[in-house]
């Protein structure tokens, strides 16, 4: 797989969890949203990869993984993204949202009500795109 496609994947996975978020599956969206995070950070670690060198097993062992934090750091972007949530007050919280996603969560079924479990899914979604703070968005300088 190479960094392209990860861009391509990283885009389909948050669409896909916007439809599923539209057709009310609040859950495989916000499973799907956690995706586009994680195949955003994949191609950030592919854009450090250079064409004929050996990977560094280090580096290999540290990206297969499905945490964001540890993809963070991976790619080398830990302290790039403590800056960034020093310039913009709105990213602290949408890391936030964005850090507690696993994918785990495709085993998950949400308690309480269908609205709030739709809130849940709409908070980590806004969180990954929103224009001016989102993850993605972020990300996508760095990809």
């Amino acid at each position: 797989m190479n960094r392209i496609e990860f861009h391509r994947l990283a885009e389909l996975r948050l669409e896909e969890a916007k439809a599923l978020l539209a057709a009310r599956f609040p859950e495989g969206a916000y499973y799907l949203a956690g995706y586009a995070v994680e195949r955003a950070l994949k191609a950030c670690i592919a854009r450090k990869t250079q064409e004929h060198d050996f990977p560094d097993k280090k580096l290999v062992d540290k990206s297969y993984t499905h945490d964001v934090g540890k993809l963070i750091d991976a790619a080398g972007l830990s302290l790039l993204l403590s800056a960034a949530i020093s310039e913009n007050a709105g990213m602290e919280p949408n890391w936030n949202t964005v850090r507690e996603w696993s994918e785990q969560s495709r085993y998950d079924l949400f308690d309480g009500s269908r609205a709030e479990s739709m809130k849940e899914a709409q908070m980590l979604i806004l969180a990954i795109e929103s224009a001016h703070d989102g993850v993605l968005q972020w990300i996508k300088k760095h990809w």
